[in-house]
């Protein structure tokens, strides 16, 4: 009769036999290529060992891409892997032979597999004794590899990176074998702690080294190093700041560890087994991994750097693991006068209402952004007057600009030969329109369906009947420039828009989102360009020249930079350069500039907007109040029932739009109370030369101190009269 002892010795000395058979196979998968069927497979398995032996020394780890501002000082980092590269000697000692003694003790002495570990740990696993890992540390560095890198953000590739198989098994110590004839040991140990992952978004022990401990990976101690082996095994469950205990557990097993590779003497060991764990309070030190990083100031212009970069052939991914510099154009100053300007007349937490300010340097090469503020910080606690939207760059501002977009009307007036910046232009109190607004009940009828003319009157009756343009410009009344959309037409008139700064404003739709066309609201469904211009049903919108429409403050900043810029128009870029991760420049494809329009035209324009901050022009209050005395342009705006409004102005060294608007809609208007007191109201009285033109002077003041001042460009005869 067979006892139960006997049957037990029996599965033993099979399993024996099945594990010698099974290194066998393992062996001979590993260096021999067998014939027949069997042959074909192994071929088709080298084939996939040498590719991925490929893709593991070609595709190389995610690393953090870093933002700077012109002078090269980092503003944020962008990753998805907190990784900080270290070279061999970059590494202490101590964390070396913590990770070896824990996790490879024979590394030294193997080519890759150790055999003898793995029939050890077979045996163990298969008779009943502890369950034990056979991986040494190429292998688990081509698994870690595989999951970090190659198969990261695949959740089927990672899984079959880790499935427990021979098969898996099997090619993944053919890759170690490879390895070890391509790499160093040093390489080999330094390439696994750099990839492998320790929790949190933190990969590597540069980064590990800094987010746990506050110190770089050379400085990294005995007890600290063993913490860090440690948690390679298993990094969730390791984590000191979630589990305490069992990190502490973790850790002392090392030292353990240590002490029987001779690495460590055991007097010592009972010596750091009693010390706290020591990493940073409160979990990790590491910067955050988008623009928040930034900060509220600075979070914008890092959004619109992001933004512009995925707008111009990078992807996302790319951006976030590349390892890129970019260097920027934002100046520090200039965007620090600008945040504060712009919060100083309207507060963060204001509900609903949002205040910004972007500046643009004119040039006939490049059109630089160097400021991108609000009011609002960037973040993401609206209780504390925080908001992700792009509030200077994108297109929020769905108020509209006002009477600002008179800029675009007097070019094309100048363009279409209509008049001269001293030529007389009529300026009734009330004007009928055969541009048509649509809808007016005291309007009458127009002859295409469903429309009315357009009837308007200017904000007061205090404006002479006839003025020059230059005046007109200074003291902006509406019926002038209706009268001059209808003698330059209103194609001409849109055009402008685009062709001077507007043209992602103009290409989004009437509620500033992009076109719809599958909407069946055409307010969706077509662009504004397209709203405003003549069709078959109308002569078009004559209210465009009033500005009320969704618009982007930057584009609209970008417009006077075009103007100072002899009517060069250049895409608004916040992009001085890209490097890789080696250091070599990375082309970004940006749109090339253009002579938007000719420059004694645009010389002529800006000489025509030069009078708005003197006496009797619309911004004249603001720009006394802080003594300005430079020569500049300007132009203010307000929208009806003054629920928004802007000011555009530049010098001939800096340009740019300030605007107040209400980002979450809603009706009513704005009251202006003076600085710091501005909120939304039922019947608003406020204006583009208060809030908007106190905000840009009051940031403009600042910056150009110390600059040079320099004379606006003559206008050009051609454009002085016409008439």
């Amino acid at each position: 009769m067979r006892t139960l002892a006997h049957v037990r010795k029996r599965d033993g000395l099979f399993k024996m036999l099945g594990l010698c058979l099974l290194a066998g196979v393992l062996v001979a998968g590993i260096l021999f290529p067998v014939v027949g069927a069997a042959g074909v497979m192994s071929n088709q398995a080298s084939e996939t060992v040498e590719s991925m032996s490929a893709e593991l020394a070609d595709v190389p780890p995610p690393q953090i891409t870093t933002v700077t501002d012109k002078d090269g000082e980092p503003l944020a980092t962008l990753y998805e892997q907190y990784r900080i590269p270290t070279a061999p000697e970059e590494i202490s000692d101590a964390m070396k032979w913590a990770l070896v003694s824990v996790e490879d003790r024979r590394f030294y002495d193997h080519h890759g597999v150790d055999w003898k570990g793995t029939l050890r740990a077979a045996i163990s696993n298969t008779t009943g004794g502890d369950t034990q890992g056979a991986s040494t540390i190429t292998q688990q560095y081509v698994k870690n590899y595989l999951i970090n890198v190659i198969y990261r953000g695949d959740k089927v590739g990672q899984e079959k990176a880790q499935e427990q198989s021979i098969a898996r098994k099997l090619k993944e110590a053919r890759i170690a074998i490879q390895l070890e004839t391509k790499m160093s040991k040093s390489q080999i140990l330094t390439g696994y702690l750099n990839v492998v992952e320790f929790s949190r978004q933190i990969y590597g022990v540069g980064a590990a080294a800094q987010s746990y401990f506050d110190t770089t990976a050379d400085k990294l101690s005995v007890s600290q190093g063993a913490l860090l082996a440690g948690m390679v095994n298993n990094p969730s469950a390791y984590d000191p700041w979630n589990n305490p205990e069992k990190a502490t557990e973790r850790r002392n097993f090392v030292l353990d560890k240590m002490v029987e590779n001779r690495k460590l003497a055991p007097d010592d060991a009972e010596q750091l087994k009693a010390e706290p764990l020591g990493v940073v309070p409160e979990g990790p030190s590491k910067p955050a991994s988008n623009c928040v990083g930034a900060g509220p100031e600075d979070g914008f212009f890092c959004q619109y750097v992001e933004d512009y970069l995925l707008g111009h052939g990078m992807n996302k991914d790319d951006l976030y693991t590349g390892g890129y510099t970019i260097r920027t154009t934002m100046d520090q100053k200039a965007n620090h006068e600008a945040k504060v300007s712009a919060e100083n007349q309207v507060s963060k937490t204001q509900d609903n209402v949002a205040n910004t300010l972007s500046l643009v340097r004119p040039g006939k090469d490049r059109h630089e952004v160097v400021a991108l503020a609000a009011n609002r910080d960037y973040g993401g606690d609206p209780e504390q007057g925080e908001t992700f939207y792009a509030l200077p760059s994108g297109v929020y501002n769905t108020g509209g600009a006002g009477s600002s977009y008179k800029i675009f009307t007097a070019a094309a007036t100048l363009q279409q030969r209509v008049a001269g910046i001293y030529d007389t232009i009529q300026s009734p109190n009330f004007h009928v329109s055969n541009v048509f607004l649509g809808g007016a009940d005291r309007c009458p009828a127009a002859p295409y369906p469903s429309t009315t003319w357009y009837c308007l009157g200017n904000a007061s009756e205090n404006y002479p009947p006839q003025m020059t343009l230059q005046t007109a410009l200074q003291t902006s009344p509406n019926t002038a420039f209706v009268i001059l959309e209808e003698q330059a037409g209103m194609g001409p008139v849109v055009d402008m828009a685009s062709k001077l700064g507007m043209r992602k404003t103009m290409a989004s739709n009437m509620h500033g989102g992009p076109v719809d066309p599958e909407s069946d609201d055409p307010a969706r469904n077509t662009s504004q360009a397209e709203s405003f211009k003549p069709t078959e049903n109308g002569p078009g919108n004559g209210s465009f020249t009033l500005g009320p429409s969704p618009l982007s403050g930057l584009e609209l900043a970008n417009v006077a930079a075009t103007i100072m810029s002899g009517g060069t128009w250049c895409p608004p870029t916040p992009i001085k350069e890209v490097l890789d991760r080696n250091g070599n420049p990375v082309p970004i494809e940006e749109a090339p500039c253009e002579q938007a329009v000719e420059e004694g035209l645009a010389n002529s324009l800006a000489v025509g907007m030069s009078k708005d901050h003197e006496p009797g022009g619309t911004a004249a209050d603001a720009a006394a109040d802080v003594g300005w005395s430079r020569p500049m342009i300007g132009k203010t705006g307000t929208t009806q029932g003054n629920g928004s409004a802007t000011f555009v102005g530049a010098t001939p060294q800096l340009a740019g739009a300030a605007q107040v608007f209400r980002p979450e809609g809603g009706s009513g208007g704005l009251c202006d109370g003076g600085p710091g007191n501005v909120y939304t109201c039922g019947e608003g009285n406020m204006f583009g030369g208060k809030t908007p033109a106190r905000t840009w002077f009051g940031a403009m003041t600042n910056i150009m101190e110390g600059e040079p001042v320099r004379q606006l460009p003559p206008s050009a005869p051609a454009y002085e009269r016409m008439r």
